[in-house]
């Protein structure tokens, strides 16, 4: 089975660090877990990192400390995992579904602006599939508004806009180090601010609610990473950009077999440097998605989808029934195919062309 991602991480490369965290039996708020955030945080750019769990933490931790919650709205972006509309709806917030660009599959602000409206707290952009094209015109927009950007840069980590990586644009930043991401830990996710006051109140309520002074000044959470999968996060940082290079040939050896058989790419914006988190066509008019999957699948290729339209679930169509076209649409016609380090994309591209000779 050629897989469809497989992380860009060997046993052996980290095999001494692993066998002294046994021999200290520190597992947790250890010397990686300490130098991790800073790491991300100097990549990035940012004043400000701190770790989580999971991108879906990082995304709700962030909700949270802007007091979001019953009464409230929150635009998100349609084309996108559920977790970032699951935060939104789990608070007493009202998700609202904002469609997105056919060709870059992130959030459209045509469509934005028409439902900002006073209930609209904040904005959660999606940088699709690691592409955060059209974010640096949201920032814009969010500042003239006086409404908090959050960036959903799950898949994310290395790209950028305007030279800035994604997370030093958006008020807050959301990460997520998943086994199919670029840079994964196994689990976990990080938040990144350049704001002061976000990263004071992140500092306690990501710490049980205990300032430096271990008083319990408030509430909070354990949204730690063990330390092991902090050792794999510091031992990948070097790797990004290597790793961002290779995927981005890897992308061109598809878009020059497949482009010419209809498939259609998605598309950066000129001021976009797109980590290719994933390689994600959508497939020519007349062609049946799910049944190429299926075949594919007999040639022992993996794949997916490109991600979720949000409106279209059963849930949020049953309660909020607000389905965005242009995300359906992606939903039922994109197809994810495989790229990591050391793949024969010549083959992959052989078997797909062969099937419509």
């Amino acid at each position: 089975m050629i897989r469809l991602i497989k992380p860009y991480i060997s046993f052996d490369e980290i095999s001494q660090e692993i066998e002294t965290v046994f021999s200290s039996g520190v597992f947790t708020k250890g010397e990686f877990s300490k130098r991790f955030p800073h790491l991300i945080a100097e990549y990035v750019g940012a004043k400000h990192a701190y770790l989580t769990t999971s991108a879906t933490t990082a995304l709700s931790m962030s909700l949270k400390l802007l007091g979001i919650g019953p009464g409230d709205e929150v635009a998100v972006s349609d084309f996108s995992f559920p977790a970032s509309a699951n935060v939104i709806e789990d608070l007493g917030a009202r998700p609202v579904f904002i469609d997105v660009s056919l060709q870059t599959f992130t959030m459209l602000k045509e469509d934005l602006e028409a439902k900002i409206t006073k209930k609209t707290k904040a904005i959660i952009f999606v940088d699709a599939l690691g592409n955060p094209s059209g974010i640096d015109e949201i920032a814009t927009l969010c500042i003239d508004r006086g409404i908090v950007l959050i960036e959903d840069a799950a898949c994310a980590i290395g790209s950028m806009v305007n030279g800035l990586y994604c997370g030093n644009i958006a008020d807050l930043t959301c990460f997520s180090f998943h086994p199919r991401k670029l840079l994964t830990c196994g689990e976990g996710g990080a938040i990144t601010t350049n704001n002061n006051d976000f990263a004071q109140i992140l500092s306690y309520k990501l710490n049980h609610g205990a300032d430096t002074t271990g008083d319990y000044i408030s509430y909070g959470y354990n949204y730690r990473m063990p330390e092991l999968a902090c050792l794999m996060g510091c031992n990948q940082i070097p790797k990004i950009d290597a790793i961002v290079r290779e995927r981005q040939q890897q992308a061109k050896h598809y878009l020059t077999r497949l482009v010419p058989l209809g498939f259609k790419p998605q598309l950066a914006a000129e001021n976009v440097h797109h980590n290719m988190q994933s390689i994600v066509f959508v497939v020519p008019e007349g062609i049946n998605r799910d049944s190429l999957q299926n075949y594919l699948k007999t040639q022992d290729i993996e794949t997916t989808l490109g991600t979720y339209c949000l409106s279209g679930g059963t849930f949020y169509k049953e309660k909020y029934n607000d389905i965005q076209a242009n995300a359906l649409f992606l939903q039922q016609n994109t197809i994810t195919l495989p790229c990591y380090h050391g793949i024969a994309i010549d083959d992959v591209c052989d078997v797909i062309a062969s099937f419509f000779e």
